[in-house]
């Protein structure tokens, strides 16, 4: 496995053979990030980068069911010098970075509080869903700065930009039924159900083809910064590394055969 066993801030748990399930766990800080989760987080994610292994989709949630997190552990920055603070962020942009470049699906689970950089970590995700008592901001303007690890990019990619631009430049809250309809958030469920749903989808997803599951992903993330044409040309370059699978020839197989397919990513 190439994942690192145990971390000081992380959780990382297996909860099935081809899952796992990142924790960040400073309850105490409302799930704050701060340089040693960042350093963490960017092990985390460049292991899975680079060799994600037999693993075929991830969760990211919060510990405790208050925050989901709730950005950068603004009292660890409190007095911090510049050059302290930009060398932190680059910590941090890295972190982001891996995590928006994993080969395999992430999910978050948005069990609380995402606000500034936790925000942003849904936004990195490929999807989400949240409790219904989940919270959201983008609030880094009313502290001075502005959205640093993916906000700007990725929030307009997920509500359009004018929707967007009133999220970041207000920097005011907003509520788990807001985030749904603004597309930011994939589906509503109760807190108690939370896990369980997002667990069930994941389990849907590491039972596909977990070859076609990464050349969509790649896909799909290309459409959205290109024209058609060129989107429709790399769609085929990835198609086509599916043809000569044994997973293609198994799905093929098992639907003529009625039972249900067993991929194993070759």
């Amino acid at each position: 496995m190439p994942l690192k066993p145990s971390f000081e801030t992380l959780t990382v748990e297996h909860p099935d053979r081809y899952l796992v399930r990142l924790t960040l766990n400073r309850p105490q800080a409302a799930n704050a990030f701060n340089t040693k989760m960042g350093e963490e987080l960017r092990t985390f994610w460049s292991q899975l980068r680079k060799d994600p292994g037999e693993y075929r989709c991830v969760i990211v949630t919060g510990a405790g069911d208050r925050a989901f997190c709730a950005g950068a552990d603004l009292k660890e920055r409190r007095d911090m010098p510049d050059d302290a603070w930009r060398r932190q962020h680059v910590i941090f942009e890295e972190a982001f970075y891996a995590m928006i470049d994993c080969p395999i699906p992430v999910i978050a689970a948005v069990n609380g509080a995402a606000f500034g950089g936790g925000c942003e970590m849904v936004l990195a995700a490929d999807f989400a869903y949240a409790a219904d008592t989940a919270r959201f901001a983008l609030t880094e303007t009313t502290l001075g700065i502005i959205p640093g690890v993916g906000g700007t990019q990725n929030l307009p990619r997920a509500c359009g930009v004018r929707r967007a631009k009133e999220i970041v430049l207000t920097g005011t809250p907003f509520g788990a039924a807001e985030a749904f309809d603004w597309g930011i958030v994939n589906r509503i469920v109760t807190a108690e159900e939370l896990a369980a749903e997002t667990l069930a989808v994941a389990r849907r997803i590491a039972g596909n083809a977990p070859i076609a599951i990464r050349a969509a992903k790649k896909a799909l993330s290309f459409a959205i910064g290109t024209d058609l044409k060129s989107g429709l040309t790399a769609e085929i370059a990835y198609y086509d590394t599916t043809v000569e699978t044994d997973d293609r020839r198994e799905g093929m197989l098992a639907f003529n055969e009625k039972r249900p397919p067993l991929f194993h990513g070759r």
